[in-house]
């Protein structure tokens, strides 16, 4: 029953265009507007951060090496392993920074 009300004044166009000129509404689209900039600038961020990557680096590297024994893979995995867990600490660092801000 609820149900139907809603849809039939949705259904009509007086009833939405009130609703779409209402400040709520207005501040709402406002708001949705501004975090749907922010994640794109923010994604934008990662993905510039994940294309200089050192880690991203060394893996495309290495992935053009062929390893003579499984000591000398062992060792470039443990590289790209220190590598990135020398990023995410610097991320995490840098992250807390702009959190105090």
């Amino acid at each position: 029953m609820l149900a139907r009300m809603l849809l039939s004044l949705i259904n009509k166009l007086h009833v939405v265009e009130k609703l779409a000129e209402s400040r709520p509404m207005r501040r709402a689209a406002q708001i949705t507007a501004y975090a749907i900039t922010k994640a794109q600038i923010a994604g934008r961020d990662v993905s510039e951060k994940a294309l200089r990557s050192q880690t991203l680096r060394q893996v495309r590297e290495e992935a053009g090496k062929v390893p003579r024994d499984l000591s000398e893979m062992n060792s470039r995995l443990r590289k790209v392993r220190d590598t990135f867990v020398n990023e995410v600490k610097d991320g995490w660092k840098e992250g807390s920074r702009q959190i105090k801000k």
